[in-house]
């Protein structure tokens, strides 16, 4: 498709939908759309129904998510590195990378990114969180795949 002055314009690959809301949700959500600086109440509607897609995908635990598992804890409790490098290690299919920050002298905390199927990874955190000397931690997980680090070897 072309413009009036002959350039090409980019075709959009978006549907368009109508909603209808009460007046204070309205209101509720305009409030939000500036206070986030979207450009527009579809764009926060957008992030709403993504946000809202992969819980979806995540309750029903068989989907393939990509995420991260971030941990809180008190590195001065004997054996609780090792036990957890080693839960990890365990675990080396579903867990790609980690990082961890030492916070204070006894508080560490560590990023792990993960992918896999949605409940090994839920079941991956519980073992972990369960782990005497965890603080807090919480596992973040998003409608995307990491792509393979290592393409099959051509036939």
């Amino acid at each position: 498709m072309t413009t009036k002055n002959g350039s090409e314009k980019i075709s959009s690959l978006v549907s368009r939908i109508s909603v209808s809301l009460p007046a204070d949700l309205l209101t509720e959500l305009d409030r939000m759309v500036e206070s986030r600086g979207y450009d527009s109440r579809s764009r926060a509607i957008g992030e709403m129904v993504n946000y809202q897609l992969a819980e979806h995908k995540r309750s029903l635990g068989n989907e393939v998510m990509a995420g991260t598992l971030t941990l809180l804890y008190n590195r001065a409790t004997r054996g609780l590195q090792g036990r957890l490098a080693d839960i990890q290690y365990h675990h080396v299919a579903e867990v790609i990378s980690s990082l961890h920050v030492h916070l204070t002298e006894d508080q560490m905390l560590e990023v792990i990114l993960v992918q896999g199927p949605a409940a090994k990874l839920q079941a991956i955190t519980h073992e972990m969180l369960a782990q005497r000397g965890v603080i807090t931690g919480r596992l973040q997980l998003l409608a995307a795949v990491i792509p393979p680090l290592h393409a099959p070897a051509a036939g």
